[in-house]
């Protein structure tokens, strides 16, 4: 019988011991409050204790909406080089990949036959040229009529006009390149017959890279020249290249209701290729002095949303609207202030109204905020 007296006891103390220790903020001694006591605070009799709480206060930041898309690289300007006339190919004068400047000769065809033609008609533009002069000499000494000079004069009028259509072309017989660029692959080889639309080989202007893609027409009321965008590629991950609109279409497909937008990169490393599909954040708003919160110090309760404020060393529940979402903070629409200072941890330990010390009160930090998503709500603590 001894022993389950004992037992009971035991059992007794036990239960007593749990329901201390349970409600040990209640109790006024100090010595059932563990040894974290002295730091909430003295005792405050059969009240309760201030909690030991993080702080943080609200700042201004800037917050930029952005639309993603996927587009596509172009060249500045691209070109497949192709003669203008049959011939065969005399000489090649470039190296597959080879960077050149506006005319430089790409390839010579043969060209002969028109070559001894020029020759002919410069020498009889030469010989009419010689006797106009001589003729004008001797009209001056009423020599010669002026109906001579008139006519001799047309005769070398036609003989210029003669030169200069066979010279015009020969010089189609000589391929050049149109603008600055990077030559691609030779398609051709010496001694092979090209004619018109041969393709000899591409030429592509990538100094600067034109990026197009597709933007709802939801964003259409924010989209303008000089827009900020970034792109990334899949060839590329680490790197990402900064760039601004320069084109907006003036009309939006039917079918998909978007609008084709046209961004241009500067590709001074050569790194971006036209045909490559690159990720692009297109920028479209920009709000300067958005009030930011910590995103741990919001509560999710159901739709709605709060924080724990201090005020007067008590946390006071404040119902809040968020905005945007960022990496680690939320905008705050209403029912806050910048400067006012929250709870972002111990936020279980607190309900509204509870004394509060601050465990390390500080700041949030100064920084530039990017959005991550468009949608409003926070990562927030969730209750209930």
């Amino acid at each position: 019988m001894r022993v389950w007296t004992q037992l009971a006891i035991v059992a007794a103390l036990t239960a007593v011991g749990a329901a201390g220790w349970q409600y040990r903020d209640r109790l006024p001694f100090d010595a059932l409050k563990g040894p974290g006591a002295g730091q909430g605070g003295p005792s405050r009799g059969f009240g309760q204790r201030a909690v030991l709480v993080d702080t943080a206060r609200l700042r201004t930041g800037e917050i930029k909406q952005s639309v993603e898309a996927v587009g596509t690289a172009l060249a500045n300007e691209a070109v497949e080089i192709t003669s203008k006339v049959s011939g065969i190919v005399e000489k090649i004068r470039f190296r597959d990949g080879e960077l050149v400047k506006a005319g430089a000769v790409i390839v010579q065809l043969g060209a002969g036959e028109l070559q001894g033609e020029l020759e002919e008609d410069r020498a009889e533009r030469d010989i009419a040229k010689r006797l106009y002069e001589r003729a004008r000499k001797l009209l001056a000494s009423k020599n010669v009529p002026e109906s001579r000079v008139e006519e001799l004069q047309g005769r070398l009028e036609a003989a210029q006009a003669r030169v200069r259509s066979k010279e015009a072309k020969l010089a189609e017989y000589v391929v050049r390149a149109p603008f600055n660029g990077r030559l691609g692959i030779r398609e051709i080889s010496l001694g092979a017959l090209v004619t018109p639309g041969t393709r000899v080989t591409t030429l592509d202007d990538n100094s600067v890279i034109k990026l197009d893609f597709e933007v709802p027409e939801t964003a259409l009321s924010h989209l303008k020249p000089g827009l900020e965008v970034t792109a990334s590629g899949a060839a590329f991950p680490d790197r990402v290249f900064f760039g601004r609109v320069v084109t907006i279409n003036s009309r939006l497909d039917p079918v998909t209701r978007t609008v084709r937008v046209r961004a241009e990169i500067p590709n001074d490393d050569d790194v971006l290729k036209p045909g490559m599909f690159l990720t692009v954040e297109l920028v479209v708003q920009t709000k300067a002095d958005a009030v930011l919160a910590p995103e741990e110090s919001v509560i999710t309760f159901g739709e709605a949303h709060y924080v724990f404020a201090i005020e007067a060393d008590k946390a006071v529940r404040k119902p809040v609207t968020l905005g945007r979402r960022l990496t680690g903070e939320v905008e705050i629409l209403s029912g806050l202030r910048a400067g006012d200072e929250v709870i972002v941890g111990g936020i279980q330990k607190v309900s509204d109204g509870t004394s509060v010390k601050r465990a390390q009160a500080g700041a949030a930090p100064d920084k530039k905020s990017k959005q991550t998503g468009d949608g409003a709500g926070a990562k927030g603590q969730k209750r209930g």
